[in-house]
């Protein structure tokens, strides 16, 4: 765990100790099933490789549109003076320090990630910009959050979600973290809405991003399974279902760029 200009008293209040919890069945590895068990040191290992490269690798996917998608989220969340935000799966820091750039150093951004190599190249990211304040990082696993509960005031998770080995689980954690009153919001690669896009996504997808991948980052296969876990993500409609049955209220979500990524929001209230 790294600390950047947040005291031991906030540090002390913010933390818990992290319960084990065994795993059981399957769960979903790109197009693979697995030992659900084995997930999660699976997709350690996948990032643990491209980390060194992540954030170049999505400008090269995206043509840089996805910092657009994480502007909009962060427009959405309006971060406030003195709130803290917990960014769960912030990995290189993209939410943290739009927040940080957004809302001024007031108030504290936790950036939580359960890969080391990926919470390592953000906390160098913040400091080679001179922020040595206002984040928290952390590595901490998106199911069992070393969060008290209702002590955050908005969670943001961007493509992180469908890389949990237990969505739900997940989910009910960034609830049970939030006061009442706070906010949730989850950028994920979804379903295109546009039939002629969708078919040239699917080829973008399944041809071109490994390919650049073997050649930016060495590593083909994380690629493919980047590309292979964003089809076995839940649709838009059921994505939001799901949050329901979490507790949250109020759930809406947004298409971003034809529905290839999908911006949802909600409340526990």
């Amino acid at each position: 765990m790294w600390r950047l200009g947040v005291g031991r008293g906030m540090l002390h209040h913010m933390m818990r100790e992290e319960t084990s919890a065994g795993a059981e069945g399957t769960a979903d590895f790109g197009f693979r099933r697995v030992a659900a068990a084995e997930k999660a040191g699976l997709v350690r290992r996948v990032f643990d490789s491209v980390a060194p490269r992540y954030d170049l690798m999505n400008d090269l996917m995206s043509g840089g549109i996805h910092r657009l998608w994480k502007l909009e989220l962060i427009d959405r969340l309006h971060p406030r003076p003195g709130e803290t935000v917990l960014d769960i799966a912030g990995g290189t820091g993209d939410i943290a320090l739009g927040i940080i750039a957004r809302r001024g150093a007031a108030g504290a951004v936790i950036v939580c990630d359960i890969n080391r190599a990926m919470v390592e190249v953000g906390r160098d990211r913040a400091l080679d910009r001179g922020i040595a304040c206002g984040i928290l990082w952390v590595c901490g696993d998106a199911e069992r959050l070393p969060v008290a509960s209702g002590s955050i005031d908005a969670c943001t998770i961007a493509f992180g979600l469908r890389n949990v080995t237990h969505l739900d689980a997940a989910l009910a954690e960034a609830r049970r973290v939030l006061k009442p009153g706070g906010r949730f919001f989850c950028l994920e690669f979804s379903r295109v809405v546009l039939p002629a896009l969708a078919r040239l996504y699917d080829l973008y997808s399944f041809e071109i991003v490994p390919r650049i991948g073997a050649v930016v980052t060495r590593d083909r296969d994380a690629y493919q399974y980047l590309v292979e876990s964003i089809r076995r993500f839940p649709a838009q409609d059921e994505l939001a279902r799901r949050m329901e049955a979490a507790g949250f209220e109020q759930v809406r979500y947004r298409n971003l760029t034809g529905g290839i990524a999908a911006l949802h929001s909600a409340w526990r209230l």
